[in-house]
């Protein structure tokens, strides 16, 4: 079952999703000594990464997380194109994560996409012992034609069954790509996507439409086996005035409002260190900047 939360200025939403992001890292290495996390890429969670990185730096158990990557760009080591590059900059390289437990994929110049896959999966394999790639928070991003990771509309990958990883051709550039696959997204304990702009409006009605068709909608095709997904969106992306439906219940299905607080697997936000926390880390009862 999903939830969305819908905010009405970027800044707002930004704050609180980091928020929740602190508090269930935080959850997770309480319950379980450790938190695994899939980045997103992509320029949306940018935003994201650099309140991680100051605002809740000191509020993050940052030694305990192992990250890792739900798509990646197969360029040269160390592009710009790349989305380790992105998040290294905006938060990795300003918290105290261990360079151990941060693994990137296609680290290696000249590596054939289908080696570089299987690679990762090994890496993932050799993490996830038990033969479940379970991770306690997944951030996932959202096309404007319903894309997610690098899962595009009619993609090959989206029939994927047994593999963790698969190389996958995209119709943007750069087209060469490699990305998680459904069969690891759906053990998730945890997926927040970020949807913000009138531009991802479309896509993510048709994400939450009850009839919706994965392959030409993916981000809809990311059903949680005993995880929750929320929706992170802005006003502009929930289409505030034009989309009714998001605002009568049929997000849950339930017919109270889905606009209410999220409780993550293992999370509990009501005695976190940062369930309060306001843009200068002090605790504050002031409510936040979000849509009722």
């Amino acid at each position: 079952m999903a939830e969305i939360r819908v905010f009405a200025s970027q800044s707002a939403l930004n704050f609180a999703l980091a928020e929740a992001v602190a508090s269930t890292i935080n959850s997770a290495v309480r319950a379980h000594k450790k938190c695994s996390i899939a980045l997103a890429g992509g320029t949306t969670p940018k935003r994201l990464y650099k309140l991680l990185a100051t605002d809740f730096k000191k509020h993050v158990r940052w030694r305990h997380v192992y990250v890792f990557w739900g798509d990646e760009r197969l360029v040269a080591p160390g592009s710009a194109q790349r989305n380790d590059r992105m998040a290294r900059e905006m938060l990795l390289t300003h918290v105290p994560c261990p360079e151990r437990h941060i693994h990137p994929m296609a680290t290696r110049a000249k590596q054939s996409p289908e080696d570089a896959a299987r690679e990762y999966e090994a890496t993932m394999r050799q993490h996830f012992v038990d033969g479940r790639p379970r991770f306690d928070l997944v951030l996932l991003g959202l096309g404007a034609e319903g894309h997610t990771a690098s899962l595009f509309p009619d993609s090959p990958a989206l029939d994927e069954r047994e593999r963790w990883v698969c190389p996958v051709q995209v119709p943007v550039t750069p087209s060469q790509r490699l990305t998680l696959t459904l069969p690891v997204f759906s053990q998730a304990a945890n997926v927040f996507f970020l949807a913000m702009g009138s531009a991802k409006a479309r896509a993510l009605r048709s994400a939450i439409s009850s009839d919706a068709d994965p392959k030409k909608c993916p981000a809809a095709a990311i059903k949680l086996v005993d995880g929750r997904v929320t929706w992170w969106a802005d006003a502009p992306a929930a289409g505030s005035n034009k989309d009714q439906d998001i605002h009568k219940g049929a997000v849950e299905e339930t017919e109270h409002d889905p606009i209410v607080p999220i409780q993550p697997q293992g999370a509990n936000f009501d005695d976190s260190e940062v369930s309060n926390a306001d843009e200068k880390g002090q605790t504050t009862d002031h409510p936040r900047d979000e849509q009722r």
